[in-house]
């Protein structure tokens, strides 16, 4: 039993770590020599750097948060612990994730990372959010909007099923990333927030712009 509790805490230890790898902030230095927390909103997450770096690193940057909430949620499956449910190593992802020990324990909005942990628990609401998302933006052109969208529509679709912990967690979640984007929201009921450069949102502000 003390070997069990003791590989479920070096485990947890490990899904923290791996969580809290700043990847919009590596990327950001390594290929391009810029520090997305000194640019656009500061934030290390996917939003802030698809606005800071462009499409092609805010795509591999929310790909890779969306890896960690993934494989911290197997971790039990890899290394055959089922005394524990998964959600809580995920959760301890997403704490990483946006509580980060290489970030001075600031970090992202936890919406990728918390996709990640549905990809790998139940992969049919990962795909539903990830749908509303591409959906909302499309219409919008807004990530923030489309991320805060997809989390409480899709927490919607979980209160469905019979799954308590998870509802439970994703009613939390939900809450927690309305009020990491509460700076967003602020923008868009000014009609200030930072669009991206497709989608009917961007298409209309730029006509109302030209005219």
């Amino acid at each position: 039993m003390i070997n069990n509790v003791e590989q479920v805490i070096l485990m947890l230890v490990a899904a923290y770590l791996l969580g809290s790898i700043p990847s919009g902030v590596w990327i950001g230095k390594a290929f391009f020599h810029i520090d997305i927390r000194r640019h656009g909103s500061g934030n290390i997450g996917t939003t802030n750097t698809y606005r800071v770096l462009g499409p092609i690193a805010g795509t591999v940057v929310m790909a890779l948060d969306i890896s960690k909430g993934a494989v911290a949620t197997l971790l039990p499956t890899f290394f055959h612990v089922y005394t524990i449910s998964p959600l809580v190593f995920g959760l301890a992802a997403i704490l990483g994730h946006t509580f980060s020990i290489f970030d001075k324990f600031k970090g992202g909005k936890a919406v990728a990372t918390s996709a990640g942990m549905l990809l790998a628990y139940k992969p049919a609401f990962f795909f539903l959010a990830l749908a509303i998302w591409v959906l909302v933006i499309l219409l919008t052109s807004m990530v923030s909007l489309a991320s805060m969208v997809g989390f409480t529509l899709t927490t919607i679709a979980i209160f469905f099923t019979h799954d308590v912990f998870l509802s439970i967690l994703a009613a939390i979640l939900t809450v927690f990333i309305f009020y990491r984007h509460r700076a967003n929201i602020s923008r868009i009921r000014n009609g200030t927030e930072s669009m991206v450069p497709f989608g009917l949102g961007h298409l209309l502000r730029q006509k109302k712009e030209n005219n």
